[in-house]
């Protein structure tokens, strides 16, 4: 009998909206998380403490532990504790980097993690990635996806502008990455999995053309679903292909050479426009795609050049060069078109000079 159907992972509970967190002690209490009521609390610091003490009295037994940073230590570090504890669940309350050292630390101990963001600064709060930083630097690692999401936009309101922001270049660079897996198979043969690349699409084409910004709840409802939706994505195609493309290779520059330069959506923004950028003039697509990016950019005050990162033309284009080294293995528009030193200086100078105004 032919197979009709595939189980796709996707999270038990996805709530975003007003007052969620209030529906947090409920949640833990759905016998398919937990059964006994043990639950570990992981908060970074800031709003993560706060949130930790107004749902403290809504959980029968709960330990709160401070997650200090999104660093591989830390989050090895966490899952010592949780496994001593013998818990059942743990639940991540923070921005991204207390919620990539949580998935990290219950994929080490082998328990279920509920997500609770307090940004939307990128897709890593339903993601089966969890970034973090190493002797050697940052890196990426297979994690299991949070099987609950909650995002209370009372508090994502209260999380600094920026970051939540930043999301919006981080969804937006999917078109980017779902392009280059779709090259990636035209070229080198590359399977893809079609569900997973429509999921992406779809998150950032329904965020793409929203007239709203983060004032409004309707604007940061759409960006969380969109998040999520990303996530599940890399999820439905077992790795970050549908998420993370060229875009993400010169993030990762960005973050290696010049350190502390942008946070994660911020990059993943200007990634994927200068990739478009290398898709119209080298290739002659694109180019519609890349107007669309530019200006949702531009409309949510996130970065679109190098200057707005603080960097030159050099350092931007040494980035660009550096990229492909970061995600070895993976085809991209940056290694279809191989540019060397001089020819990559030459399209960043075009991309600002076309572009910049």
């Amino acid at each position: 009998m032919p197979l009709l159907t595939r189980m796709l992972t996707a999270p038990l509970s996805i709530d975003v909206r007003r007052g969620a967190i209030t529906a947090l002690g409920e949640l833990l209490a759905d016998k398919r998380i937990v059964t006994e009521g043990r639950v570990a609390i992981a908060v970074g610091p800031g709003q993560g403490e706060q949130i930790a003490e107004d749902v403290r009295p809504s959980l029968s037994s709960c330990e709160v532990f401070l997650v200090e940073g999104g660093t591989v230590e830390a989050a090895v570090a966490l899952g010592s504790k949780l496994r001593a504890g013998s818990y059942e669940a743990v639940v991540g309350i923070g921005g991204g980097r207390t919620i990539d050292a949580t998935k990290y630390a219950a994929t080490l101990s082998g328990i279920p993690m509920v997500s609770v963001a307090t940004n939307l600064s990128h897709d890593g709060i339903c993601s089966p990635v969890a970034s973090l930083v190493h002797d050697k630097g940052k890196g990426s690692f297979g994690v299991v996806m949070p099987l609950a999401m909650v995002v209370d936009l009372d508090y994502v309101r209260a999380a600094p502008e920026r970051l939540v922001r930043a999301g919006v270049g981080d969804v937006v660079s999917n078109f980017s990455a779902v392009d280059d897996w779709l090259l990636a198979a035209e070229e080198c043969g590359e399977r893809i999995d079609r569900m997973a690349l429509t999921v992406a699409r779809t998150a950032a084409e329904a965020l793409l053309h929203q007239p709203e910004s983060i004032e409004s709840d309707r604007f940061l409802t759409v960006l969380a679903e969109g998040l999520v939706l990303s996530g599940m994505a890399m999820s439905f195609a077992g790795d970050s292909r549908p998420a993370s493309g060229g875009d993400h290779e010169i993030l990762h520059a960005i973050d290696q050479l010049f350190p502390g330069t942008g946070n994660h959506g911020e990059l993943a923004g200007i990634g994927a426009a200068f990739c478009y950028h290398l898709r119209a003039t080298r290739l002659g697509v694109g180019a519609e795609r890349l107007t669309e990016i530019l200006a949702c950019l531009g409309r949510h005050g996130l970065p679109r050049f190098p200057a707005d990162l603080g960097l030159s033309v050099e350092q931007f284009a040494e980035a660009v060069q550096y990229a492909p080294r970061t995600r070895p293995g993976r085809y991209t528009i940056l290694e279809h078109l191989g540019l060397d030193r001089g020819a990559t200086l030459k399209a960043v100078e075009e991309y600002v000079q076309a572009h910049g105004g």
